[in-house]
């Protein structure tokens, strides 16, 4: 059991009976009464932040999750295929957990999964992930002077906006929590 006055951003909590981290906390005390812990907690599983006060000294569940890169291997029907990257386990984890990131999911690629005694409860992409394009339509010159874009399709099926001059073959970094193109790191 934690104490209002262990709070630190992370900290994952068991609290009504959800799993939450702690987003973000800031201990007050008003000039009258007692003091207090204003928090904003982010439900692990669905995304939901929620705010809630704490009076000073009270007691919550800390909840211990144990995180370990996983090489994502291959689908297999609605789960996903893992492999522990230290032991060389395989085990099958429910494609729900990556959410919507999951369009920027290719083979080989190293996730993050959070599990809490040995249950899966998150796995996690990259923050960056570099990806080929592999379909998009030729950018005319001239059309640079507006700074348009044009829609490219990922070699794992996402499709995002780019700029013009990129080609089929470009590997582009993308921002996997907004989902966004970021710069061209090379050709493939």
């Amino acid at each position: 059991m934690a104490t209002t006055a262990d709070f630190r951003n992370g900290m994952t909590l068991d609290f009504e009976g959800h799993l939450y981290t702690l987003v973000e906390f800031q201990h007050v005390k008003p000039g009258k009464g007692g003091a207090f812990v204003r928090t904003k907690l982010k439900n692990v599983r669905s995304g939901a932040v929620i705010e809630r006060t704490f009076r000073a000294g009270e007691r919550i569940a800390e909840a211990r999750l144990e995180t370990r890169p996983m090489q994502f291997l291959y689908r297999d029907g609605d789960d996903l295929v893992v492999m522990d990257m230290e032991t060389y386990d395989q085990m099958h984890v429910p494609s729900a957990l990556l959410g919507d990131a999951e369009i920027f999911l290719v083979e080989n690629m190293v996730l993050t999964l959070s599990s809490l005694a040995e249950q899966p409860v998150t796995l996690s992409l990259p923050n960056f992930v570099e990806l080929r394009i592999a379909q998009t339509d030729p950018g005319f010159r001239g059309d640079t002077a507006t700074g348009g874009t044009k829609p490219a399709t990922l070699e794992s099926g996402a499709t995002v906006q780019v700029p013009l001059f990129l080609e089929i073959g470009d590997v582009l970094k993308i921002d996997t929590r907004t989902g966004r193109y970021l710069e061209r790191v090379g050709r493939a």
